[in-house]
């Protein structure tokens, strides 16, 4: 498949907009700011960097090729610098980004098995998202300095109970809305939406003998069944998003695909694709 490389892409046009107020939001809070201090302070980022090395294989041009050719061509539609690609041995399929100063995705060996050549450019385009949209730092943070909080006490930046509880509060919900660009970003580089649909279905669903029945299509019904329930079942629906948002970082995976199918719907994908076909044609000016 030829991709239309996006050269010049900024995150503005994928970027949803509640991640950006989100984001705002959480700069705003009195730890935040202090918290991110702390985290250069005690030179987190550089641990995150070699304990990740220490424990993963890092991915190249002669190792594991077909996921550095991926990496690649993703790194070229996205119009990012490529970062370290590594394979950690892991049951549960997921991946992540990280390296504020040295920025890295590490792919577990689980979501390999999970997903075909064409999803995992969906799932590199995601976490390219991440690092293209500046999330990187803030995930970090949260990751190494808020379970320090809880281990150390409140006195570690001189604040309370209920300033650590808003932080919380605000950096999961930022968290959940950074997912939903992520996604986007995981789209522009599918550049199918029965692609990154099918990736969506394959992660909820995880890795099992009979995941080739799989379908996509069905998981879309079932995605948009759920947000058209009636009222009695939307009770039900606030209160386990309620419950839902209080532990967790990442959205519903039904919630998911639906604000991806109706970004998609909206002809948002084709909008940014064409850009870049037009761009790419133009002469160039010398």
């Amino acid at each position: 498949m030829d991709r239309v490389l996006l050269t010049g892409l900024t995150c503005d046009a994928f970027q949803a907009e509640t991640d950006r107020k989100a984001l705002e939001a959480l700069r705003r809070l009195p730890l935040v700011p202090a918290a991110v201090q702390k985290f250069y302070e005690i030179g987190a980022d550089r641990w995150l960097y070699c304990w990740n090395m220490a424990v993963s294989v890092r991915v190249g041009p002669d190792q594991y090729p077909t996921l550095y050719r991926i990496l690649q061509e993703c790194c070229e539609v996205l119009d990012v610098p490529e970062p370290e690609l590594y394979l950690t041995n892991h049951p549960f399929a997921n991946a992540f980004a990280g390296g504020v100063e040295r920025p890295y995705i590490t792919l577990r060996s689980s979501i390999v098995d999970t997903l075909n050549d064409d999803e995992l450019y969906h799932l590199i385009g995601h976490e390219l998202g991440h690092i293209k949209c500046g999330h990187i730092l803030y995930f970090s943070v949260a990751r190494v300095l808020m379970p320090l909080l809880e281990m150390l006490g409140r006195r570690t930046l001189g604040l309370g109970d209920a300033a650590q509880i808003a932080a919380m509060a605000a950096f999961m919900e930022w968290s959940r809305n950074a997912e939903l660009s992520a996604d986007r970003a995981g789209l522009l580089c599918a550049q199918n939406f029965a692609t990154s649909l099918s990736a969506n279905l394959h992660l909820c669903g995880g890795p099992h003998r009979l995941q080739d029945e799989g379908n996509p299509a069905a998981f879309l019904e079932q995605a948009q069944t759920y947000q058209d329930m009636n009222a009695m079942d939307s009770f039900g629906k606030l209160m386990i998003a309620f419950f839902y948002s209080t532990w967790s970082t990442h959205p519903m995976p039904v919630h998911r695909t639906q604000a991806l199918e109706r970004w998609h719907a909206a002809g948002e994908m084709d909008r940014i694709l064409e850009w870049g076909r037009q761009r790419n044609a133009a002469p160039v000016v010398n």
